[in-house]
């Protein structure tokens, strides 16, 4: 019997960023389960397969105390966020995702908190809050019903007017291994279309739901990406910037400016890619931009100590969050954590923050969870205080109506 030859998993000396390796083994678990069932008789082949999954994990949890990225618990940003009756969406995982507790619902003060799906990653939510994709590709009910496969795939992002879902589609080519592409499928799941060719990366919306911005490795496992903006039907494709360690383009509300991140600083453009300026310099990892929905200020990530370019002896690396105005100045520090995301009137601000762990848990490495807080880094409040896992892939739900 012949056994094709998978492709190379992830090593810990790749510079590959936490998020991506986390969307590479979804599509490598998707890939032995289509293998399953179309070679049920041929075990070899899918034991195969199961071990590079298991491979990749342990390459993921190698890599998170010097991931390129944030923080093991980055974010989606959706393009509404909401506090008051709003909720937040999260994923639960244990030693380093090797095991999945679920997807989660809860409220904005971490009351009513509800397990939706047994297993999930990257929620985003419907612009009208009623619904939430994750990776799968699955779309489930905010109360937990009506859950329902669409397609396979993963990193969804919903349209502005919730009538479309984007998503990354990674595939194995049996000669070169994993590719990715943008897909976008209409929310009840007809209509699918590929909208790149082999080279697209995690889909972002334009606030006007008329482009889409996203990022290409260059060459492939390399610490250099290309941030590119294209039509919604996939036309248009324009290089906008190089950046670096796979950031993320972050829109600003109004549309008109994009955020990233350039050799570990945050900088800032027109949504043309012209007038690039840079807004913080210094030998920390500044990652993670995320614009405050009045597009006046910027929260970020700060990243110090060892595993920075600062190195500093054997100090542990540290996770702060920073706010500052879209011109970098008035930087100042709001809280130790990541992932910072705004509610949807600009009072809050989500986050995760790695907490210590205690005898009797199962791993000895902190793990995370969710907070929020005030915009001027006031009443940090831990909504998950549940230390078993980490809690993360957060996203807060658009403003619910009355």
């Amino acid at each position: 019997m012949t056994v094709t030859a998978p492709p190379r998993p992830p090593r810990p000396s790749d510079p590959v960023d936490r998020e991506e390796l986390e969307a590479l083994v979804e599509a490598l678990i998707e890939e032995a389960r289509k293998r399953a069932q179309r070679r049920r008789r041929r075990n070899g082949a899918v034991v195969t397969l199961v071990a590079l999954v298991g491979v990749a994990l342990f390459a993921i949890l190698g890599r998170s105390a010097q991931s390129q990225s944030a923080s093991p618990a980055l974010t989606a940003r959706p393009a509404a966020l909401g506090a008051g009756n709003s909720k937040i969406a999260f994923t639960q995982s244990a030693a380093g995702g090797q095991r999945h507790g679920g997807l989660y619902a809860m409220n904005a003060d971490g009351s009513g908190k509800r397990r939706l799906a047994g297993s999930g990653s990257f929620p985003s939510w419907s612009p009208d809050g009623r619904k939430i994709a994750f990776g799968g590709l699955r779309v489930v009910n905010a109360d937990g019903s009506g859950l329902q496969r669409l397609t396979s795939g993963t990193l969804p992002a919903w349209s502005p007017d919730g009538r479309r879902i984007a998503f990354m589609l990674a595939r194995y080519v049996r000669s070169k291994g994993l590719y990715s592409d943008i897909h976008v499928i209409n929310a009840d799941g007809s209509g699918e279309q590929k909208l790149t060719n082999s080279d697209g990366g995690r889909p972002f919306w334009s606030p006007d739901g008329q482009k889409i911005a996203f990022t290409r490795r260059q060459p492939r496992f390399s610490r250099n990406f290309d941030i590119y903006v294209m039509n919604a039907d996939g036309s248009g494709r324009r290089h906008l910037a190089r950046t670096s360690y796979g950031s993320d383009p972050a829109w600003s509300p109004d549309g008109r400016q994009i955020a990233f991140v350039r050799g570990y600083d945050v900088w800032v453009m027109n949504a043309d890619g012209s007038s690039q300026r840079r807004l913080t310099s210094g030998v920390a990892r500044d990652l993670a931009p995320s614009w405050s929905p009045d597009g006046r200020t910027i929260a970020f990530d700060r990243r110090v100590g060892r595993g920075s370019s600062a190195h500093q002896g054997r100090k542990a690396s540290s996770y702060e969050i920073y706010v500052m105005n879209v011109d970098g100045s008035g930087q100042r520090r709001l809280a130790r954590g990541a992932g910072p995301l705004w509610s949807h009137d600009g009072t809050k601000i989500a986050f995760s923050r790695p907490v210590g762990n205690g005898a009797g848990f199962p791993t000895t490495r902190d793990n995370w969870e969710i907070f929020v807080m005030n915009a001027d880094g006031s009443e940090q409040r831990n909504l998950t205080r549940d230390r078993r896992w980490d809690d993360g892939r957060f996203a807060w739900s658009p403003a619910q109506k009355k």
